[in-house]
């Protein structure tokens, strides 16, 4: 008996979500940040929970490996770090939806999954985040040839305080705060800062983000050593800046202050602030109107192929 047209249909649309999901499923893969001992942690149990998409009390990190499928691919990357003031991740909004925009442009994104500072896990929670973002720069370019990658095309991508993280790694990247042996370069060669946190400065600083990585009482050094800002020289890598200048809970400024470093310092910079957004860009900007101008840049500046 000859079945029904719409039941083919119907079983034929089925198999192709089956071969979508399977395609998908093998093209991310989550692995440990470390291959071993986790540095400057503290022995004790993994209390990690996640609710809605949103990860709290991170203590093992890892890395969430999206590759573009095959053929698209143009050799170009990006680590991505969600944001949350150091105190969750929000893993959804701005790690597997930006992962899957990268993406959809040939580029492999990397999520890191970031330790939140935390007394109890860390010997020095300040440093624990930079330490996995070093570690995440070192493991993909490491790997690039196996994820066919071009070295130098590896950026780093930050949202809030994701975006202090890769700020910090981008004006830090000559202090070594993990274990390089093969003096694996640590240097990002690009960076993309969403309505980020730049600056740890009473006047202008988020005090979460600060309280939660330096403690209540940090000395004025290390308040400064972390007020990116402050750090930028002429070998910092190249970034992007989009931020609204409703912006209440991270001000503008940040971005303000960051973007005058790095063009002081003649480094290639381009910043995009709209007058509505807030922070988190819950309604405007839409996606496509910041990642295209994101695209843009990363295509006048050559880590992109020419639209």
């Amino acid at each position: 008996m000859t079945r029904p047209k719409a039941f083919v249909t119907r079983l034929d649309f089925m198999c192709l979500l089956l071969v979508f999901w399977a395609f998908s499923a093998a093209a991310q893969t989550v692995m440990p940040l470390y291959p071993a001992k986790v540095p400057n942690a503290i022995a004790g149990p993994d209390e990690e929970s996640s609710k809605d998409q949103v990860i709290r009390k991170v203590s093992k990190p890892t890395l969430t490996v999206f590759l573009p499928p095959a053929g698209t691919a143009n050799g170009s990357a990006v680590i991505v770090c969600p944001g949350g003031g150091y105190g969750v991740l929000v893993m959804e909004w701005e790690g597997y939806r930006i992962a899957r925009e990268l993406n959809k442009s040939g580029i492999a994104a990397i999520i890191l999954k970031y330790r939140l500072p935390d007394d109890k896990t860390m010997k020095d929670k300040s440093l624990g985040p930079l330490q996995d973002a070093q570690q995440a720069i070192k493991t993909v370019r490491e790997r690039a040839k196996e994820w066919k990658i071009d070295p130098a095309k590896i950026g780093i991508m930050g949202f809030s305080a994701g975006g202090h993280l890769a700020a910090t790694a981008g004006t830090h990247y000559d202090s070594t705060f993990i274990d390089n042996p093969e003096k694996t370069s640590l240097r990002p060669d690009f960076m993309i800062l969403v309505y980020p946190v730049i600056s740890l400065l009473d006047k202008i600083g988020h005090k979460g983000s600060s309280s939660n990585l330096l403690g209540a009482s940090p000395t004025a050094e290390k308040v400064r050593y972390f007020s990116n800002e402050l750090q930028v020289k002429k070998t910092t890598p190249p970034a992007f800046l989009t931020h609204a200048g409703d912006d209440t809970v991270v001000p503008v400024s940040n971005s303000i202050k960051f973007y005058e470093a790095l063009n002081a310092n003649g480094v290639a910079t381009d910043m995009h602030i709209y007058s509505k957004g807030e922070h988190g860009y819950p309604k405007t900007p839409g996606l496509n109107e910041w990642f295209d101008r994101c695209l843009h840049w990363m295509s006048v500046n050559d880590f992109l192929p020419p639209n």
